[in-house]
């Protein structure tokens, strides 16, 4: 038996992931079990689940991954400020200290670290990874293809910004690259700093708002900003921008190309400028990526293509990619950011370095991505009663019926089954769900449950045999990463008056027979539901079209804005608690807010710092 321990921490989004022989067994980011979002610590909260999950302990692990080499990245920050000079000076006084006093030392902290646990570890054993490579890897090993061109694409790591790479077998290796400071995800984040967003968690705001306006400033970026060449390559014109050496993303002569100030997020309000800004760069980037694949899938004459890194979670841009029919399928890593890392890391040392075959499951080799805890019934039982929770434990198929009642009232439901869900979304293993049919469910999620912007689309789960019933769409989307269209016999035509309508005004109008979750531009972003993967979720959508002909539910996180995505029954019952959710069914026990004990009731609106 072979144990590979995969670790990614010290930047964002710390997590662990162990297979073994080959096999994924378990993977969690780290913020699930401190409950601060986007946790960038040593991540042995992670790691001890996933040893108790296999059933082993830290000395029995052949060998840690670690994602990235800490000395190639701060090579390229000395090479950046240098380049620079005497541009940067206080961002290089802010960044220094920090790496001389832990980042360079970062395999130093790692030994310390492993050696509470294991005092007789062997150096030997910590192995470390390129970035990009570790995305790759998390992209091509678990992928469903024996052959295929991986695509990454992110902000930065060492100093790849986007990589190339081909991958047959259990072979696997990067041909291309570009190199920071040319960035598509940094040009991303540079756009939603502009907007007054957060970066590193805004992003998906932006995509979120573009198609609440018009791409008029395509062009100009195309123009001034980067240059974009036949085969997908770029540069950006860093003149424009501030995150090389400076401490923001943007400068001033880049807000004067638009015409309007950085917006701040707690006073400006959001306009049609920024709808327009939003829209333009979404373009842009469909543009880049598009340029891209449609190169190499004619450079390289591979008919599937794999990817992974932080714009792998554009779902706009990949299911443009996958109507374009350059590649014959493509497959996106759920957890194409940082936390994925730390699975592409254990899967590189067992396939790339240890030379071990790779067996080609045709589904996937990520198990749904439920590959985080899960609780038993008696667990779960005794868990609630000592928060104090009100429950009434019942039969699978009851709560099955119970919970599928629930949502055909247009009742706020938490769904809590299973494993928990590695990456970023929630795809009915800890779940916030509703009725699709329902005009006034997406305003209720956002103000009252979610306490998010108003804007937010919410994403559709359906039944996988059921999908090209209610979208333009008949493929897997499992893991919630390919936005299509609503069916056209399933829209509703808007009047003139509602079609002269600008922005956020376009919010509360009805556009199809599943409001819900048909964003203003007649898209969603789809999860299919399988029986194979997700037994209960799938039956629950069963029960749940026998009384509404509907099979299609909303589903969104279950946390609100700026808490991370509950982890065991006592996240679940404190969420909640402090909500307007409804009901709230974990395992098989059903809670009902109306039973409570009011005195448990918390303030989650202000309890987490916004994202």
């Amino acid at each position: 038996m072979s144990v590979i321990l995969g670790i990614s921490a010290f930047y964002h989004d710390s997590a662990a992931s162990l297979i073994v022989d080959g096999k994924i067994i378990a993977a969690a980011q780290e913020e699930r079990f401190t409950r601060s979002k986007h946790d960038s610590s040593y991540p042995i909260n992670a790691i001890n689940y996933c040893l108790t999950e296999a059933g082993l302990l830290l000395e029995q692990v052949d060998y840690i991954a670690f994602y990235d080499k800490p000395f190639l990245k701060f090579e390229r920050l000395l090479e950046t400020y240098v380049a620079f000079a005497p541009k940067g000076l206080q961002s290089f006084r802010t960044a220094m200290p920090v790496w001389l006093r832990e980042k360079l030392f970062l395999k130093d902290m790692l030994i310390k670290e492993i050696k509470k646990v294991d005092k007789n570890f062997d150096n030997n054993k910590l192995m470390f990874g390129e970035h990009h490579f570790s995305h790759a890897a998390s992209a091509f090993y678990a992928s469903p293809f024996e052959e295929a061109v991986v695509l990454t694409l992110d902000g930065v790591g060492e100093w790849a910004t986007t990589t190339v790479a081909i991958g047959k077998g259990h072979e696997l290796n990067i041909v291309k690259e570009i190199h920071f400071p040319h960035s598509l995800g940094l040009l991303y984040s540079a756009f939603t700093y502009y907007t007054g967003f957060r970066v590193n968690s805004g992003e998906y705001k932006v995509m979120g708002l573009a198609p609440y306006g018009e791409p008029k400033y395509k062009d100009l970026i195309l123009d001034k900003l980067i240059d974009l060449k036949e085969d997908g390559s770029f540069r950006l014109d860093q003149s424009y921008f501030n995150y090389a050496i400076g401490l923001t993303m943007v400068n001033q002569k880049f807000a004067d190309l638009f015409g309007e100030p950085i917006r701040k997020q707690d006073t400006d309000k959001l306009t049609q400028f920024h709808m327009d800004i939003a829209a333009s760069v979404q373009a842009v980037t469909e543009e880049i990526v598009l340029t891209m694949t449609r190169s190499l899938a004619q450079e390289y004459n591979i008919p599937n293509l794999c990817m992974a890194g932080g714009v792998a979670l554009n779902c706009v841009a990949n299911g443009k990619i996958l109507r374009d029919k350059s590649f014959k399928d493509i497959w996106i890593q759920p957890a194409s950011g940082d936390a994925g890392g730390a699975l592409g890391g254990a899967l590189a040392v067992w396939h790339k370095e240890l030379n071990n075959p790779r067996v080609v499951n045709p589904n996937d080799a990520m198990q749904g991505s439920y590959l985080g805890p899960s609780y038993e019934q008696d667990s779960i039982e005794a868990e609630l009663t000592k928060c104090g929770a009100r429950f009434e434990s019942v039969s699978e198929d009851e709560m099955i019926e119970q919970t599928a009642q629930a949502l055909a009232d247009s009742k706020a439901v938490g769904w809590f089954q299973d494993r928990m869900e590695f990456g970023p979304r929630s795809l009915g293993g800890r779940s916030i769900l509703g009725d699709p049919r329902s005009e006034k469910m997406q305003k209720t999620l956002n103000l009252k449950v979610k306490y998010r912007e108003s804007f937010r689309p919410f994403a559709p789960s359906v039944l996988r045999e059921d999908v090209s019933e209610w979208f333009e769409a008949d493929y897997d989307s499992p893991y919630m990463l390919l936005v299509d269209d609503v069916k056209k016999d399933k829209r509703i035509k808007m009047t003139k008056e509602e079609e002269s309508l600008f922005g956020i005004d376009k919010l509360n109008i009805k556009r199809s027979s599943i409001p819900a979750v048909t964003h203003v531009d007649y898209s969603a972003r789809i999860q299919t539901v399988n029986k194979e993967t997700n037994p209960k979720y799938h039956a629950l959508i069963i029960k749940f079209k026998e009384k509404t002909e509907c099979s299609v539910v909303v589903n969104t996180s279950f946390n609100v804005r700026g808490e991370p995505i509950v982890c065991s029954p006592e996240d679940a019952f404190k969420c909640f608690m402090g909500t307007e959710l409804d009901v709230l069914v974990i395992g098989n026990c059903v809670l009902r807010k109306e039973r409570q004990d009011k005195s448990l009731t918390e303030d989650y609106k202000h309890k987490y710092k916004l994202d």
